[in-house]
């Protein structure tokens, strides 16, 4: 399962490059074509627009290296344009809980309960190049993205419609390592329980702050909207990483913390 997710989404991210789209099944995602194939298409898609606008701010700001040293003045000022978009504003329309999926009632009397449940979660690629990714992900209730984080990167989210469980954690600094397997064990502490419900404002979080790997529960039909800086990009260092979370009580009474403030961080990989 965990690499079929991490296949569908590197898939998904080459979309904007015109690469072949991923087709079965038993992918967790369903992937939609590429709002854009080059930046005059974004320009002439979104023209006039808060996306259009978000697309240029985006252009202007981040690098291939992310953000700019001096960047609190560059978040606030894409957070706050983050905070007015809108389904409406992406071409989206809200589901709810009795329509989930655009199926209508009609449609939910011929879907089992387990189909309905099983719906893939759905990637849209509005833009990517080697300075930031723009993207959305719609949730069916109850999926899930699992732990996973963002190597050296900053990433906006924002949700556009329904309600999001969001879990997160940040690298305890200096790195410790679980004594036992110090290869695939690494201790995080606790950031972020919370859930998002739209409308909402942006979050942000950062290479060593703010969350940097997390996991979504969607509680409801929900879209969120993404922008990351710089892009995923495995020879530059930044792969992206699935892990499990697990406490330790000894450790937790080292740090004189709850068992839910540290966790060690299990890295899974592919067999």
């Amino acid at each position: 399962m965990l690499s079929k997710f991490q296949i569908a989404v590197d898939n998904a991210r080459k979309l904007f490059f015109g690469a072949n789209k991923t087709q079965g099944s038993s992918s967790p995602f369903t992937q939609c074509s590429s709002l854009s194939s080059s930046a005059d298409m974004v320009e002439h898609q979104f023209s006039s627009s808060k996306v259009q606008a978000l697309y240029e701010l985006c252009k202007s700001t981040f690098s291939p290296s992310g953000l700019p040293p001096s960047s609190s003045a560059a978040v606030q000022k894409i957070s706050s344009l983050l905070d007015s978009i809108g389904p409406a504003d992406v071409g989206l329309k809200e589901e709810t809980s009795d329509d989930d999926r655009g199926h209508g009632m009609f449609g939910l009397q011929r879907l089992s309960r387990v189909a309905k449940w099983s719906q893939p979660i759905t990637y849209i690629d509005v833009y990517e190049c080697d300075s930031f990714t723009m993207c959305i992900f719609c949730f069916p209730t109850s999926s899930v993205i699992p732990l996973h984080d963002h190597p050296g990167m900053t990433v906006f989210s924002k949700v556009l419609y329904g309600s999001l469980h969001v879990k997160a954690y940040d690298w305890v600094e200096p790195a410790v390592l679980s004594k036992t397997k110090p290869l695939t064990e690494r201790l995080a502490k606790f950031a972020v329980d919370k859930v998002l419900t739209a409308p909402c404002v942006t979050s942000v979080l950062y290479p060593n702050a703010g969350g940097n790997l997390h996991c979504f529960t969607a509680l409801t039909p929900c879209a969120v909207l993404d922008i990351l800086t710089p892009t995923y990009n495995e020879q530059a260092g930044r792969k992206c990483t699935y892990y499990h979370d697990y406490p330790d009580s000894k450790l937790c009474k080292q740090f004189f913390c709850s068992s839910s403030s540290y966790m060690y961080m299990f890295e899974l990989r592919d067999k």
